[in-house]
């Protein structure tokens, strides 16, 4: 598998190159490259919710994979944002398609009022992220609380 990581809007590159490591660990024979940012979509933004629209961010996504670039794309966005009639998510794929992104604001340890752990922070990112790429590889959710799925 191609995987293209790509910025959408101002993220830390070391959560992109830890993302770019690991995931070649946990996806072997993967290749992983980080590709320049992209802006998030000004129509996303949902100011009554302070969150952007998932969906809208998704396609734009799916529309910076080039041709012959990669097999699927991941994009990063640090920001809070829902999806339909979900007060939030963590992230959202096209299943069985090529793209996925993931949030960082609510993976963080300090949305909930805990102090900063950056450990546990990059182990939620890595665990979203193969979450995602699991739906674009056509898995669905599992029951397994243990499940990296569930």
């Amino acid at each position: 598998m191609r995987l293209i990581l790509k910025p959408v809007g101002s993220v830390d590159d070391k959560v992109l190159l830890f993302l770019a490591i690991q995931l070649k660990k946990i996806f072997p024979g993967t290749s992983v490259r980080i590709s320049d940012a992209i802006s998030l979509p000004i129509s996303a933004y949902n100011p009554k919710r302070g969150q952007y629209r998932s969906s809208l961010i998704l396609e734009e996504v799916l529309s910076n994979l080039k041709p012959g670039e990669g097999d699927r794309i991941l994009g990063v966005a640090d920001v809070d944002a829902y999806s339909g009639s979900l007060n939030f998510v963590f992230g959202e794929a096209y299943v069985n398609g090529k793209a996925a992104i993931i949030y960082l604001e609510r993976l963080k340890p300090e949305f909930y009022g805990m102090s900063p752990k950056e450990e546990l922070f990059l182990e939620r990112v890595l665990k979203e992220a193969v979450h995602e790429i699991g739906h674009t590889l056509g898995l669905s959710h599992c029951k397994n609380p243990r499940c990296v799925m569930h």
